[in-house]
């Protein structure tokens, strides 16, 4: 039996088999996007990374004693969303991201919510989306009010929810766990789609742009890039894993002592 993060991994007979959900977190630069998810996968709280840098992770949970393969999209749109087809075709749920510190980041994550609404009219098919408002330890320089957090989510019909990635583990754990739980409701209702893992080598030529297809002229679909998928050590480990952006970047060898995506980890 081997294992990820330290949690034991499935076994392999057919009522052992773990759901497999991807999850994409979106947000404004600065939300808190890369804290939330470190800590939900090390438990550990990051100070510095590196903004530009968009990978996914792997990790083996246990959600209501049924095993879960959750892979996480760390995104690294910048202001306004970007490539958009990248998560929209890969994720089975999103995690829409913003600080209560921050009245911009707020209004970004509007724009991401319509731009999922937008997603799901179009496909006719449910992806749960949750409404997350980060940095709660920062509730003193407050700019968002918990009520216009909840008055957003239940204008796109999501859950909210507020926590902080600094000094709370249990309630981020919650979060991401609800998502799979969400998955999980919407698999009742309709059979989930298998997911289009997007790669250098085949791009969707056949599809129209979302900026023609929403009439989002923030939503461009430039060149596709390669999704690095990582399973990263557990927190007793010290050798930390070095994320790499892209196919040509995984070819070499990385430094064994290499912060992860540049972050300090305390």
């Amino acid at each position: 039996m081997s294992s990820v993060f330290g949690k034991p991994r499935a076994g392999s007979g057919p009522h052992n088999m773990p759901l497999e959900v991807n999850l994409a977190i979106l947000g404004r630069r600065g939300a808190g996007k890369s804290a939330l998810t470190v800590k939900f996968l090390t438990k550990r709280f990051i100070s510095e990374y590196d903004p530009n840098l968009e990978d996914t992770y792997s990790s083996e949970e246990t959600v209501d004693h049924q095993p879960v393969h959750l892979r996480v999209m760390d995104t690294a749109d910048p202001d306004t969303p970007r490539n958009c087809e990248r998560y929209l075709n890969w994720a089975h749920a999103f995690l829409v991201v913003y600080s209560v510190d921050s009245r911009q980041s707020f209004e970004g994550s509007s724009s991401y919510l319509e731009l999922l609404a937008l997603h799901a009219k179009e496909t006719q098919r449910g992806y749960p989306a949750l409404l997350l408002g980060n940095k709660l330890d920062m509730a003193q320089y407050r700019q968002v009010t918990k009520a216009e957090g909840a008055a957003l989510a239940g204008r796109f019909g999501c859950l909210f929810f507020e926590v902080s990635a600094c000094l709370d583990f249990e309630h981020v754990q919650h979060v991401f766990h609800e998502a799979v739980r969400e998955v999980r409701r919407e698999l009742e209702k309709s059979p989930m789609a298998r997911p289009l893992f997007i790669s250098e080598e085949k791009a969707l030529s056949h599809q129209t742009p979302l900026t023609a297809r929403h009439g989002l002229a923030s939503c461009t679909f430039n060149t596709l890039s390669t999704i690095s998928l990582k399973e990263m050590p557990t927190v007793a480990q010290a050798k930390l894993v070095t994320v790499k952006s892209s196919r040509a970047q995984s070819k070499r060898k990385a430094p064994t002592l290499t912060l992860l995506k540049g972050f300090k980890i305390f």
